[in-house]
């Protein structure tokens, strides 16, 4: 079983691969394909940024690569495993082990502390208590946020918020962490903000950075940039390469 087999590519390898990846919705002359035969590798280490305008298929393919949803054709692989021959308990695990991730809207829950939110996750892969809170905390403190501990969300601003949200993704220590418009709902200088943190984050854990944005400011902190349209992947580089 895949989480239980200790993936963990070295830096540079590939994390996430698809081969001829599409996606339908619905049959017939209703029928929307979201996804037309998409080829691309992401190796580990890398922190790519997703981008296209509305329905060019850069959500479907986030979907996809967090295994949120399975593809109508084509091959999708994470670290090496043929993703399809895996049943959905083994998917669960496998999201749960080896994935974070981070949405717009923050998806705290607000009558619990940022400690507690933070912890979560761990209380679904069965640690315990003691243990829970103090890799909460050491999480949060790897966010700035460690004298923030014991705050609900109503009393913390939206980039705390997301601060919080990403320690909570990242407190099981996933090889990848996958983000849905992370600034989207945060002011330019909250924005940065953010940015600045996740690539810390990413130099200091080494993990591998996928991020759907709609903003070339922000996409323009990453290393690559995955352009979408009308479902295909038309544009692969850098941000100096696909942004201008």
């Amino acid at each position: 079983m895949p989480a239980e087999a200790g993936l963990a590519p070295a830096r540079g390898l590939p994390i996430l691969e698809m081969r001829g990846i599409r996606k339908v919705y619905g049959s017939g002359g209703t029928a929307v394909h979201a996804l037309a035969g998409v080829d691309l590798t992401i190796r580990a280490g890398e922190f790519v940024a997703v981008m296209g305008p509305s329905g060019s298929g850069k959500s479907t393919c986030m979907n996809l690569l967090g295994c949120l949803d399975v593809p109508s054709a084509g091959e999708y692989r994470f670290c090496g495993v043929p993703v399809a021959g895996l049943s959905r308990d083994a998917l669960a695990l496998l999201r749960r082990h080896y994935m974070g991730f981070v949405f717009q809207s923050f998806n705290l829950l607000p009558r619990i502390t940022a400690l507690d939110n933070v912890a979560l996750p761990l209380v679904y892969a069965g640690e315990g208590r003691e243990r829970r809170r103090r890799r909460a905390m050491a999480t949060l403190t790897s966010v700035g946020l460690a004298q923030r501990a014991m705050a609900t969300s109503s009393q913390l601003s939206g980039g705390q918020q997301q601060r919080v949200a990403i320690a909570r993704a990242l407190v099981t220590e996933p090889p990848l962490l996958l983000a849905d418009e992370p600034t989207g709902n945060l002011d330019t200088a909250r924005a940065e903000e953010i940015m600045g943190l996740l690539a810390a984050l990413r130099a200091d854990r080494d993990i591998t950075i996928v991020m759907v944005t709609h903003e070339p400011d922000i996409a323009a902190h990453a290393d690559r940039v995955l352009y979408f349209v009308d479902g295909r992947l038309t544009r692969d580089g850098t941000p100096a390469e696909v942004l201008t």
